[in-house]
This record gives structure tokens, C-alpha cells and sequence, in this order.
């Protein structure tokens, strides 16, 4: 489905207040999952991709559409399912019978923002098919190759519970992903409120959010102010230490020697350097802080790294190793 565009296009000058309006507005309907909103963003501005793992029910399909409502471009869910052929994602050639031709019928995946819904239920073909598409941004068909539209951004989810009959994402492809955020359930007081939003949005018998939208010019504009943000060299250097800590963590503390298989790619450095730029940025700092690396390094290193068999017999997570990484690495 995609979802039309009801509001004026506004080309501003400004790309921080129109982003800090669109975080504003996205908040407004999705209570109590800021933290998925800013996630949302962080990948819109780091030009990127996340998958977002948690529980029925927890507002993963309406974050991305409210925020649909907010951009300049079009929105399409496809509900990943054992049956689902690659085609039914990138398009396929049909033949025109009155002049012997083939002409390429687009699929689903051209489309600026793209829900993944339950991606762990489709076959491996499919997930490859959507992966190459996010890596290379672009879908070879035949002999022909066609580009996917500049502002494009895959949100990927998959459930914790109910892993009979689905096909679990291999890590070498997990790391095609920007980011890996779980969620969680909301507490009470924001219960209480998503049930007084819900009984407004049932009598006015609307969902979606009033406000400007966000051009595409002003995403753009956006990331080229997230890349010009300064790091210092310090702030860089405890980067790269971070990511070099999950390669090598008996160099910087004894004591998480063992826990691992497998480290971060360099991939996980680039994108803990755009992701911290994105948070301070729409958190309204010219400059990344270490709060910011730190804030953001659960989600990006979290599928990034794999657990030895000891940690894991030891009922260790990847989410304990990355706390226990980040106290023991000294931040400047």
C-alpha cells in the first residue's frame, strides 16, 4: 500500500527544526517507543537500514508508517511469508505478446520506505533479494539493471517469539543492517495513554498525524549537515577503540577474554560514526560527545558480534558484552 501524500511539501532552510517538528510529530502518535522514533531517524540520516525486533504489538508497523505520513515519498508493507518468490519483491519481466518484447513490471522494493514485515519468514532466496537491494541500491533483472530512488530506507522486523517454520537471518547478512533495536513493552502510565490516544483516534476516526512534510531536499541537506558535524580526533580514536575491543577484547580487559567468536566488521565502525553524528545532531549539538557512541553502540554492535559457546552456556548476551565493553574501554 502506499500512502498518499495529504500535506504541503515545504523546502526549508532550515532541516534541524523541520526534523526536530518530525521527530515531535511522530512522538505524539507513537507513545512510549521514542527510542524506536529516534532509531528511525538516526537511519533516515545515516542512510541506512534497521532491523527492529520485539513482541506483537508494540507500535513497530505504525512508527514507520506515521513517519511515512511525514516525508515526501511513498510507503509500502510487504508481509514476508514462506510462499514469497524474490519477484514478488524486485518486479519481473512480462512479454508483450503484440510485439515480442519484455517490458519490467517494478516490484514492491522501489519504493522510498519499505516495511519488512516478519523478514524471518521468508525463504533464504527472498532475504538475499532484499539484501542485495539495500546493500547496492539497485535490482539486476535479466541482463538489465535499474536503480532504487535515492531516499530509500528498509525497516526490517522480526519477532522473538514463535520461530517454528522461519528462517533466521544469517549474521553475515545481519550485518547489512545499520542498526538492530529491540523494543520493548511500555509502562504503565504510557499504557494509560496510548488507550487515551486510541479512544481519540476512534472518534475522530483518523490515525494520522497533521503537519508539514519533510521534502526529500531537506533529508538530503540534512545528511550533508550530520557528516559536516565535528568529531574530535579523541572522540574518533575511542570509536575505532570500541570496535577494535570486540576483535581483541583481552587487550583491553582481561576479564572479557573468551566471550567471543567473531568481532565487528569495519562496517560496525562507519556506522557508529554516523550514527552518533545523526543522535547529536538531532539532539541540537554542533559536536559528538562520547554519550553519544555510547548511546548508539548497543544497537549497531549488538548483531555484529557473535557469542563463544562458553559465554553463551553462561547465559551471557551480546547486550551483556557490549555494557561490559563500554565500561571498561576509558572514554575521553
Amino acid at each position: 500500500m502506499t500512502t498518499p501524500l495529504s500535506h504541503t511539501t515545504i523546502s526549508s532552510p532550515n532541516p534541524a527544526a523541520q526534523f526536530a517538528a518530525l521527530r515531535q510529530q511522530v512522538n505524539q502518535q507513537i507513545l512510549g517507543q521514542s527510542r524506536l522514533v529516534d532509531r528511525l531517524l538516526i537511519a533516515l540520516l545515516a542512510d541506512g537500514h534497521l532491523l527492529v525486533e520485539g513482541a506483537p504489538g508494540l507500535a513497530k508497523t505504525t512508527a514507520i508508517k506515521v513517519l511515512a505520513t511525514g516525508l515526501e515519498g511513498n510507503f509500502h508493507r510487504i508481509q514476508f511469508t514462506p510462499d514469497l518468490l524474490p519477484a514478488d519483491l524486485t518486479g519481473t519481466e512480462i512479454y508483450r505478446p503484440h510485439d515480442g518484447s519484455f517490458r519490467f513490471d517494478r516490484g514492491p522494493i522501489f519504493h522510498n520506505l519499505l516495511l519488512a514485515d516478519e523478514v524471518n519468514r521468508a525463504p533464504a532466496k527472498v532475504q538475499s533479494a532484499l539484501l542485495e537491494a539495500m546493500g547496492e541500491r539497485q535490482v539486476t533483472v535479466g541482463r538489465e539493471t535499474y536503480p532504487l530512488p535515492p531516499l530509500f530506507l528498509v525497516m526490517a522486523t522480526q519477532n522473538p517469539i514463535e520461530h517454528e517454520g522461519t528462517y533466521p537471518l544469517p549474521e553475515a547478512q545481519l550485518d547489512r543492517f545499520l542498526m538492530h533495536v529491540r523494543v520493548d513493552y511500555p509502562n504503565f502510565e504510557t499504557e494509560q495513554a496510548i488507550l487515551a490516544l486510541n479512544r481519540h483516534q476512534a472518534r475522530s476516526n483518523s490515525t494520522e498525524s497533521a503537519g508539514a512534510i519533510v521534502s526529500q531536499a531537506d533529508v538530503f541537506a540534512a545528511r550533508q549537515a550530520v557528516l559536516d558535524l565535528y568529531m574530535a580526533p579523541e572522540i574518533e580514536t575511542y570509536l575505532v577503540h570500541l570496535v577494535m575491543a570486540t576483535r581483541r577484547p583481552a587487550d583491553y580487559a582481561v576479564d572479557l577474554e573468551g566471550w567471543l567468536r567473531f568481532g565487528a566488521s569495519p562496517r560496525a565502525t562507519i556506522a557508529l560514526h554516523r550514527c552518533a553524528r545523526a543522535l547529536a545532531w538531532l539532539n541540537g549539538r554542533d559536536y559528538v560527545s562520547p554519550e553519544d557512541i555510547q548511546a548508539v553502540a548497543p544497537d549497531i554492535l549488538r548483531h555484529r558480534v557473535l557469542l563463544s559457546y562458553e559465554a553463551e552456556a553462561d547465559g551471557r548476551s551480546a547486550d551483556d558484552f557490549i555494557a561490559a565493553l563500554l565500561r571498561r574501554v576509558p572514554a575521553p
